[in-house]
């Protein structure tokens, strides 16, 4: 954690200790390894902005025009949220991203999923900016507003860019951290990227109502900019270390993809398990965020503009301890029982929401319980996958995972967006019927992490032990 002290404290001097130390040596540099997940956790936390920042602004969406929203229905809400995987699920495209990061390193695959996020994000606050929502067109035997279906294909271009650099940011910790704090780098990773979430969900509905409500999404393009400059600065580095003949000792790119290992990945039932864990898990969790803030309102009667506040609890917990429970697994192992533990608490806390329970302090309880199962589960499930593929497979392996979990998150939203129309009248929505459904996706996410425990015992995967060497 050292490295990470000092970036905060003294940035100056920490970026002249990190390329320092890498001009000396790669593979036992705190410094170096600390500073490489600054940069790459910081470019990743701008994706996860803009992936949430429309889903607090569902109510606003959904106003009429005459009060200032854009007259979208719940379905077309549903559409855009799940429009994230389209290319990623029907055009396969997340297959051909972890062969691209396999084939051509961290830095290529990273730069490129840079700009395709800022083009999608572009591209959506471009429809919502200037296009009209008067004009619709048939989709899938629906009439559809012209402006959710441009602002849906940009949140997909988004999409392709966003899972990428989730793959390639996964491949370049394990790149460096192997052997040493990697579930913790994990954790940080993924608890920056919580903040990006929770910025997203606390502060675009008040940015909304402040400005209007394409200027969350110009906040989302400034962000994404910001992160791509960023990652630059990590590949000025990469090619500084590549002129001075410098290679990573940690774990090698010279690995080549092989079709055989591949084959064997795939044949792997340990990892087929916890592939459907993680689709499983996601699917329950993501989609009930992009439907929490609305809920917040039509259930437990919070105000509009700081309902989005309630479901940001989530992340803002996750992003203390998800570190933490990194390290716990860093040091004593138990990640197939943690990963057990994070699905009952998940699927116990949708089945409070599903109850006819309108207390305010119920949801809030309610978050912060959420808050620790969505910190449970990803700070072991994202280290263990190593323990189950070779790393000249990891890009592929992370990019099925990505694959896999996507259908989920694109077929879910859009089911619930068609549910919860459905129980609407008179703008009153029942949420009932989409929480039980949350809640049964999280009961057979509970079965399959008891079933990767079983198989981990089975063929010693190591989930069980520890990361830290």
């Amino acid at each position: 954690m050292i490295g990470a002290v000092a970036l905060l404290r003294q940035p100056h001097i920490f970026y002249y200790k990190m390329t320092k130390d890498i001009n000396k040596t790669l593979a036992n540099s705190a410094i170096a390894r600390w500073g490489v997940l600054m940069i790459v956790a910081f470019t990743m936390m701008t994706g996860y902005i803009v992936a949430k920042q429309v889903s607090p602004l569902e109510y606003f969406l959904e106003l009429p025009a005459d009060q200032g929203g854009l007259g979208w229905t719940s379905s077309e809400f549903g559409l855009f949220a799940g429009s994230r995987g389209f290319f990623n699920v029907f055009f396969l495209m997340l297959f051909v991203s972890g062969y691209i990061l396999d084939k051509t390193g961290v830095r290529f695959a990273g730069m490129l999923s840079c700009l395709l996020m800022l083009g999608g994000t572009f591209i959506d606050y471009y429809a919502i900016s200037f296009m009209s929502p008067l004009g619709v067109s048939s989709f899938n035997g629906a009439m559809v507003k012209n402006q959710v279906l441009v602002a849906a294909g940009g949140f997909a271009i988004f999409g392709i860019g966003y899972e990428l650099c989730g793959i390639t940011v996964s491949k370049v910790i394990v790149k460096w951290f192997s052997g040493q704090e990697m579930a913790l780098a994990m954790g940080i990773q993924v608890a920056l990227a919580r903040l990006g979430t929770a910025l997203a969900l606390g502060f675009s509905p008040k940015i909304a109502q402040s400005f209007s409500l394409s200027t969350p999404l110009l906040v989302g393009v400034f962000s994404v900019g910001l992160g791509t400059v960023c990652y630059l600065v990590y590949c000025s580095m990469d090619a500084k270390l590549d002129k001075q003949g410098i290679t990573d000792t940690v774990a090698s790119d010279d690995d080549k993809f092989k079709f055989a290992d591949l084959l064997a990945t795939l044949k792997n039932s340990g990892f087929w398990l916890i592939t459907i864990l993680c689709m499983l898990y996601y699917s329950s969790l993501y989609p009930f965020l992009d439907f929490a803030t609305k809920l917040m309102i039509s259930k437990y009667g919070v105000e509009a503009d700081v309902a989005g506040l309630i479901p940001a609890i989530l992340p803002f917990t996750s992003i203390i301890l998800t570190p933490l429970f990194g390290a716990m697994y860093d040091n004593i192992g138990r990640g197939a029982t943690i990963m057990i533990i994070g699905t009952i608490m998940l699927t116990v806390v949708l089945m409070v929401f599903a109850l006819p329970l309108s207390s305010t302090w119920v949801a809030i309880a309610a978050m912060l319980v959420l808050g620790i199962a969505f910190s449970l589960l990803p700070s072991v499930l994202w280290p263990a996958v190593p323990k189950i593929v070779p790393m000249n497979l990891l890009g592929t392996a992370y990019s099925i995972i990505y694959y896999i979990q996507n259908i989920g998150l694109m077929v879910v939203p859009a089911m619930i967006g068609i549910v919860l129309q459905k129980n609407t009248i008179n703008g009153n929505t029942d949420y009932t019927q989409a929480m039980w459904i949350f809640s049964a996706i999280g009961m057979a996410a509970i079965v399959v992490a008891f079933m990767l425990l079983v198989m981990d015992k089975r063929n010693n995967y190591g989930l069980e032990q520890k990361n830290k060497q």
